[in-house]
């Protein structure tokens, strides 16, 4: 089972991989070269959000059976729980800017 520092050194990691990945921010951009890394970014975001949910379903299961340690199931449920808090907050800043970016006068 994930202690919770080894989830934090793997949230750190994950962010290190995604520092260098994106870069400093003020590299010239092209249409594919840009777009293809923040995808990647975004995709990559995703499936560690859903691997931490079913993470927690695994373990909520396994709670009720009462074959898991009581603090890593509840440990992995407040993760969960932040992680989809965070991914909602995510969405509707997106669908915020969209909204925005249609208001635009042409």
């Amino acid at each position: 089972m994930v202690t919770p520092t080894a989830g934090i050194n793997s949230a750190a990691a994950a962010y290190a991989n995604a520092a260098k990945r994106v870069g400093s921010g003020l590299e010239a951009r092209d249409g594919a070269a840009g777009g293809g890394d923040f995808a990647d970014l975004v995709k990559s975001a995703l499936d560690e959000a859903r691997r931490i949910g079913q993470r927690s379903e695994k373990l909520s299961m396994e709670g009720i059976r009462d074959n898991a340690d009581l603090n890593q199931v509840i440990t992995a449920v407040a993760e969960a729980e932040v992680t989809l808090q965070t991914v909602v907050s995510i969405r509707d800043k997106v669908i915020d800017a969209y909204k925005e970016i249609l208001r635009m006068p042409i």
